[in-house]
């Protein structure tokens, strides 16, 4: 065969591979193209679905705000008669001492609960451990500095960046 053969023989192969990935090409686009659009349309299905839900709660709620009074009753809430020109003896009862007890106490109890439980997770043998451990580690880290700060100070001797 002659080189011309050769030649024209790699051009045509050349140019068929080019036609194939221009086609697969082409056909991947379209998958892709058609893809999204099923995608657009769940999602605006989706969107349709979700202002419907909308619409439907707003109007349960102005169904619901239209039947409720738009002005709701004053009630007076009366804490102590304290000023009063009434007479006192038409107070309608007494609190019991151990009501008094339980509201006075009861606070800085639970305070001083909170704070036992705090003081006994402090105090216990993991904490201390912990603290220890740390503190070890500190001092040693202390020590290690001012070795290096009294090194630097000393005159005569190589800094570490020169070295």
């Amino acid at each position: 065969m002659n080189p011309a053969w050769w030649a024209a023989l790699g051009g045509a192969a050349a140019l068929l591979l080019v036609g194939v990935v221009a086609l697969v090409t082409m056909l991947l686009l379209k998958r892709a193209e058609r893809r999204r659009s099923h995608d657009r349309e769940v999602a605006g299905e989706q969107h349709e679905m979700l202002r419907a839900r909308v619409d439907e709660l707003t109007e349960e709620l102005r169904r619901s705000r239209s039947t409720t009074p738009a002005v709701l009753p004053s009630t007076e809430f009366v804490i102590t008669t304290a000023g009063r020109s009434e007479d006192s003896s038409a107070l309608s009862g007494t609190v019991a001492d151990r009501a008094v007890l339980s509201v006075t106490l009861g606070e800085p109890l639970v305070k001083l609960a909170a704070l036992g439980y705090g003081v006994r997770r402090a105090l216990s043998a993991e904490s201390r451990n912990r603290i220890a451990f740390e503190m070890r580690r500190e001092v040693k880290r202390a020590r290690k500095e001012r070795r290096r700060a009294a090194r630097r100070a000393r005159p005569g001797t190589r800094t570490e960046e020169a070295a």
